[in-house]
C-alpha cells in the first residue's frame, strides 16, 4: 500500500454516524426501519414487564380476598360487575352468569354449570388476548429483521461494486467504506432481532403462567360452585 493511499484510508470517519451518511438513500431507509422497530420491541418489551407484574400482584391480591373466608356473595357486591383486575373479571363473569341462572322461586335453570365455566372461559380468553398483545411484534421482529438487515448489506456490497467498477481503483480507501457501511446494515438488524427473540420467549412464558394462573383459580371456582350446585 502506497502513502497516498495509506494517508486517504486514515482520512476516512468510520464512525456509526459518518457510516450513516455516506449510505445510499436505500440503505439509510433499511437502516431507519431496523431503528424503528428496534425502538418499538423496546417500548413493547418494558410495557409488557410492567403490566406483567402488575397482574401478578393483583392476582395475589384477589387470591387473599378470595381465599380470606368472605362470602362469594359479598366479595361479587364489593368488586361489582365492572371489575378492574383480571381475577376480579373473571370471578365476576363466573358469579354473574350464577346469579342470572336462578329463577325467581330460588330453583336453578338446567346447565347452570356449563355456561358458568363457559363465561368464565370467555373471561379468560379476553384476558390471554390483552397479555399477548404487541408479542406477535417481537416475534416477526426476531425473524425479519436479519433478513432486513441482509438486504441493506447486499444493496450497499452491490453499490460499493459499482464504485469500485466506475474509479477502477480496488484500493483499501476505495473498498472499505462501502463495505463498512454496508454491513452497518446486518449490524443494525442483529441488534434490533436478538434481544426481540430473547424477550418474546421471555414474555411468552410469563403470560402462559399467569393466564395457567387464572384457568387454575376458574377450575377452583368452578368446583366450589358445583358443591353448591349439587347441595
Amino acid at each position: 500500500m502506497n502513502t497516498d493511499t495509506l494517508a486517504a484510508a486514515q482520512e476516512l470517519d468510520f464512525s456509526l454516524i459518518a457510516l450513516f451518511a455516506r449510505a445510499t438513500l436505500t440503505v439509510k431507509l433499511v437502516m431507519l426501519m431496523l431503528l424503528v422497530m428496534s425502538f418499538w420491541s423496546w417500548a413493547i418489551t418494558i410495557r409488557k414487564h410492567i403490566a406483567f407484574r402488575l397482574a401478578r400482584r393483583e392476582s395475589s391480591v384477589f387470591d387473599q380476598a378470595f381465599w380470606s373466608g368472605e362470602p362469594l356473595d359479598e366479595l361479587f357486591e364489593r368488586i361489582g360487575p365492572e371489575a378492574t383486575g383480571a381475577s376480579e373479571r373473571i370471578f365476576s363473569a363466573g358469579m354473574l352468569e350464577w346469579r342470572r341462572s336462578h329463577r325467581d322461586d330460588g330453583g336453578l335453570i338446567a346447565g347452570a354449570q356449563a355456561r358458568i365455566d363457559r363465561s368464565m372461559d370467555v373471561a379468560i380468553n379476553k384476558e390471554s388476548e390483552r397479555l399477548n398483545a404487541g408479542l406477535s411484534f417481537l416475534a416477526t421482529t426476531g425473524s425479519t429483521a436479519p433478513f432486513i438487515g441482509l438486504f441493506g448489506t447486499v444493496w450497499g456490497i452491490k453499490h460499493a461494486f459499482e464504485e469500485i467498477a466506475i474509479s477502477q481503483n480496488t484500493s483499501l480507501a476505495v473498498v472499505a467504506p462501502g463495505i463498512a457501511e454496508a454491513l452497518l446494515a446486518t449490524g443494525i438488524g442483529l441488534l434490533a432481532a436478538i434481544p426481540a427473540v430473547v424477550f418474546y420467549n421471555k414474555l411468552n412464558a410469563d403470560a402462559e403462567q399467569i393466564i395457567g394462573g387464572y384457568e387454575a383459580f376458574a377450575d377452583e371456582f368452578s368446583t366450589i360452585l358445583s358443591r353448591q350446585l349439587d347441595a
